[in-house]
């Protein structure tokens, strides 16, 4: 790619850190750059969940990531002044994957009390591409109304829910599907998992015993 289109990537503490590791590998594979977020609370589960050495974070994203890593920009979560703080700065969109409650509440309230709620706000002022990925269960009524409130503003909720039509095998097929609709919302390339009516291993002809509805 040419001329790389550059993408906000954040990371949150809801479970679920390999959800935006896989997308950031994904988004570097498709030749595109990446604005890293991660908050305290990421950072944590990164470690509890995928063994990440978060006291040298640098060098936690270049070993993630290897050389593809020169294609990232990591901001700390506290650098208000960063780049992508500004809606004069050109970002194709943004995904947090996965996002914590509290930083979909700081989003949904407009707090802009650090720079992964700052940089998602910036999204929705200037009309840019936001999806967010709930990994919550099971949610009550704040967090269903503040999702209703940002789906409202244009907003795409993507749940962290994986379907089973695809026949997945292993952890990572899940991890793929998840990503793979992320990156169907934004319109990006991918070949992370085999759609609904196209050939495949585990394909049946449809019988009474089969819905023949579109699985979504």
């Amino acid at each position: 790619m040419s001329n790389p289109e550059r993408w906000i990537v954040g990371i949150t503490g809801a479970s679920g850190a390999i959800y935006g590791v896989r997308l950031v590998q994904s988004l570097l594979a498709a030749g595109h750059f990446v604005h890293l977020l991660i908050s305290d609370a990421g950072w944590r589960v990164l470690k509890e969940e995928l063994d990440w050495q978060v006291t040298r974070r640098q060098e936690a994203i270049k070993e993630a990531f290897g050389d593809a890593a020169e294609r990232i920009q990591y901001h700390p979560i506290q650098d208000i002044g960063a780049s992508i703080a500004s809606g004069s700065f050109r970002v194709k969109g943004m995904i947090i994957m996965p996002c914590s409650m509290g930083t979909l509440s700081a989003i949904a309230h407009g707090t802009s009390d650090n720079l992964m709620a700052r940089a998602a706000d910036v999204m929705i002022k200037e009309g840019r591409p936001l999806v967010l990925v709930p990994r919550e269960t099971p949610m009550h009524a704040i967090h269903l109304e503040n999702m209703l409130k940002l789906s409202r503003l244009g907003v795409k909720i993507v749940p962290a829910m994986p379907a089973f039509y695809y026949r997945p095998q292993t952890l990572d097929d899940i991890v793929n599907f998840l990503v793979g609709k992320v990156l169907d919302s934004l319109d990006i390339d991918h070949q992370l998992f085999t759609r609904w009516g196209e050939p495949n291993e585990h394909s049946v002809e449809s019988t009474d015993e089969y819905d023949t509805n579109r699985p979504n």
